[in-house]
């Protein structure tokens, strides 16, 4: 069985998560240039196996897509094509960035660390892919 990995994709800037082996834990993995994000991943995958991608789905409170859909959705569509191998799913990612802000807060983590954005798009990363193995899991 392979690890289960969550991307938090963003314009600039990708957090991204992932399981151990046996899918019970979801650890932080790296925050990569959103334009460096394949050849990330492509190297990942000769050294891991990964068998599913959730990639965070913005909506809006209406349960509608959100305007940060525009970049995601291509995306999406190029792992698809890129990774025929693995199962990519789409997760709802609303208030994962909030989360993680707050998350990093309520750890006591110093103000200049609060301010490094990769530190929030990871933490946001580990929250898409630990509500998603909770969402499997009470399936």
């Amino acid at each position: 069985m392979g690890r289960i990995m969550a991307i938090d994709y963003g314009s600039k800037r990708c957090g991204i998560a992932v399981t151990d082996s046996l899918r019970i834990l979801a650890t932080g993995l790296d925050s990569v240039h959103s334009k460096d994000i394949i050849v990330y991943l492509e190297k990942y995958f000769t050294q891991q196996v990964v068998d599913i991608i959730v990639v965070g789905e913005p909506k809006t409170m209406e349960n509608k897509k959100s305007d940060s859909a525009r970049f995601i959705d291509p995306f999406v569509t190029h792992l698809q094509k890129k990774f025929l191998d693995k199962k990519i799913e789409r997760f709802d990612e609303r208030f994962t960035t909030k989360i993680a802000h707050q998350t990093i807060l309520n750890g006591g983590v110093k103000k200049k660390q609060r301010q490094n954005k990769n530190t929030v798009d990871v933490i946001s990363a580990i929250i898409i892919l630990q509500d998603y193995m909770n969402f499997i899991e009470n399936k």
